[in-house]
């Protein structure tokens, strides 16, 4: 897999719209220019594209998201096509705007593709990454008495709706026979999280790194458990379906997911340089971004069934605690054509 990840070549690009959907389970300029084949036909290839020509809008969050990764890994200026970056607080309103079609790409946790999907939105799960346990927990206070996930009951957790950390509350809750309705659900940003489980405004906060780290190592805070526990967490980059649809914008998002994957190999390889550039890019402390760089070193997985089985607990575990309608099948959100760039 590492191979495959790391050649130079552009693999021909999938026939979009009719394979590949699982079925039944700031400004970045080009170097190169850099020519592949949009859609192949019956007979030959399709029509050639130049990626030059080519400008992606891409979802992120500013400092700790895809353009800090691509800029320590030295990769963000080797996209053979134009980057238009779009900065968001949190995943789910990231995909609100690509459901629009303001966005063509972007990497989320693995709730905010489930949640968004509910209403019908033109978005698809383009590509995967496996988290490490420790990517998300729930914190305390500093000299909180809570000890046990069981004495949450009644209490105040905080987290971000339709967030990666809101599906890990409900496993965490489902998992001691408790309900959302047996605590109280304070539904916050996450900076405002922050401040209020440090200010003990709440008896526990959902979070992921570096937030995590935010908490635990600049004011004290305590984990109380994480994701270690709870089974498999994934990532993900998700798409417009609209980009998706088109041919010059689909090979381009090939190429951005290649890249993209090579730079988190990269940054799991050099931790050091990693937690580096993410402290300056985000004015966190290496006290803080250091074991955040090593609790974030997710790997890059093709989507196959366990993936979307994941996803698709996921809805039902939503649905089961109220906060989609009801459960629907994940799968036509799903897109595999991405796949060969794991093989070999």
């Amino acid at each position: 897999m590492k191979h495959s990840l790391f050649r130079s070549a552009v693999v021909p690009l999938a026939v979009l719209l009719t394979t590949g959907w699982v079925t039944g389970c700031g400004g970045s300029s080009s170097t190169s220019a850099t020519t592949v084949s949009a859609a192949p036909q019956a007979s030959g290839q399709g029509p050639q594209v130049n990626l030059a020509d080519v400008t992606l809008t891409v979802g992120d969050q500013a400092g700790v998201g895809s353009q800090a990764l691509l800029s320590a890994a030295g990769l963000a200026d080797k996209l053979p096509f134009k980057v238009k970056w779009a900065d968001f607080a949190a995943g789910p309103v990231m995909l609100q705007a690509e459901a629009s079609g303001s966005v063509d790409i972007g990497s989320v946790g693995d709730a905010p593709p489930a949640f968004t999907a509910a209403g019908g939105a033109p978005i698809a799960v383009v590509s995967a990454v496996r988290n490490p346990a420790g990517y998300e927990a729930i914190v305390v206070p500093k000299d909180s008495p809570i000890t046990s996930v069981a004495q949450l009951r009644g209490k105040k957790i905080a987290g971000n709706q339709g967030s990666n950390t809101n599906y890990f509350t409900f496993q965490v809750l489902n998992q001691v026979g408790l309900k959302p309705s047996d605590v109280n659900l304070d539904y916050l940003a996450p900076a405002a999280g922050l401040a209020a489980v440090t200010s003990g405004a709440v008896d526990a906060w959902a979070a992921w790194s570096p937030y995590i780290e935010q908490a635990t190592e600049l004011h004290g805070a305590r984990v109380l458990t994480d994701t270690a526990q709870y089974g498999t967490h994934y990532s993900y980059n998700v798409a417009s379906k609209r980009a998706l649809a088109d041919p010059a914008k689909a090979a381009a998002i090939r190429e951005y997911v290649r890249v993209w994957n090579q730079a988190r190999l990269w940054a799991n390889a050099h931790p050091d340089q990693w937690a580096d550039y993410w402290s300056k890019a985000t004015g966190l402390p290496p006290s803080v971004i250091g074991p955040s760089a090593r609790d974030t070193a997710s790997i890059p997985v093709p989507i196959t069934k366990e993936v979307v089985d994941s996803e698709q607990q996921l809805v039902s575990t939503f649905a089961t605690n109220g906060l989609i309608p009801k459960k629907y099948d994940f799968s036509p959100y799903v897109f595999t054509g991405l796949n060969t760039l794991y093989n070999g």
